[in-house]
């Protein structure tokens, strides 16, 4: 008789590996969709001005886009 991993893992509650597993995970939280396209929307907002802005006044338009990238990174980590 054939008993693939999956019965075994269930049966004994063992890794692949041979470890113990633990009943204790920390439970992972999921980032917030709504505000991640949000944060997005108003990122991309940006980016157009700062692109609008680039025949005009290059300075200006430079860092209205690091500006874009910061929130980028803010919508990362909601």
């Amino acid at each position: 008789m054939m008993v693939n991993f999956k019965t075994i893992n269930n049966e004994n509650n063992i890794t692949r590996t041979g470890g113990i597993m633990s009943d204790h995970r920390p439970i992972q939280q999921l980032p917030d969709a709504r505000k991640h396209q949000i944060i997005s929307f108003i990122k991309s907002g940006i980016r157009i001005i700062g692109y609008v802005l680039i025949p005009f006044n290059l300075v200006a338009a430079a860092g209205i886009l690091i500006i874009s990238e910061a929130v980028g990174i803010i919508e990362e980590l909601v």
